[in-house]
């Protein structure tokens, strides 16, 4: 029996945007999700070569900065579920990055931090984020550079309000 290789005509949309189509109700939304999916992409490909998955660096820029926590804390400093901080901190432990306690103030919470062997791992990952912060901006100027920080922070402040989760972040202006 011959396979047929005919294809079925494309099926009729169920919904027809309007003529200039959804995206184009958003364009700066869309602008932005592309951004921050491409610059995930590339924080992944630099992080690779480092033994880290995204995410992970932002725990470990934490505990350097913050010292031992409870693991609750830095749940909610990095703004992830819990289950994948937790899943984070085992890959990190058992690459010798990290380290977990129990907290003698209350044995029930658990202290996470960073371990000694991690101080080359800073040096590492402050290198990845500059080589990240280059790509992102090459063909920039510093006057570019300073009004998309600028605006960014803006953004990122409407979408804080209009969320209700606003962090309180070091160098961040408005």
């Amino acid at each position: 029996m011959k396979a047929d290789t005919a294809q079925a005509p494309p099926a009729d949309p169920v919904c027809t945007p309007g003529a200039s189509g959804v995206a184009d109700a958003g364009p700066v939304s869309l602008a932005v999700s592309r951004v921050a999916r491409l610059h995930r992409i590339a924080a992944g490909k630099l992080l690779k070569g480092l033994g880290l998955y995204p995410g992970q660096e932002f725990v470990m820029m934490h505990l350097w900065e913050a010292g031992a926590v409870r693991q609750s804390e830095l749940i909610k400093a990095v703004e992830l579920d819990p289950s994948t901080v937790t899943k984070m901190l085992q890959r990190l432990e058992q690459a010798g990055h990290v380290r977990r306690r129990p907290d003698p103030a209350d044995r029930r919470a658990v202290l996470v931090e960073a371990s000694a062997a991690s101080c080359g791992l800073l040096t590492q990952v402050e290198r990845a984020w500059g080589e990240l912060e280059g790509h992102t901006l090459a063909g920039l100027d510093d006057t570019e550079r300073a009004d998309l920080a600028r605006l960014l922070a803006k953004v990122e402040t409407n979408l804080c309000r209009e969320t209700g989760d606003c962090p309180e972040r070091k160098g961040r202006g408005a």
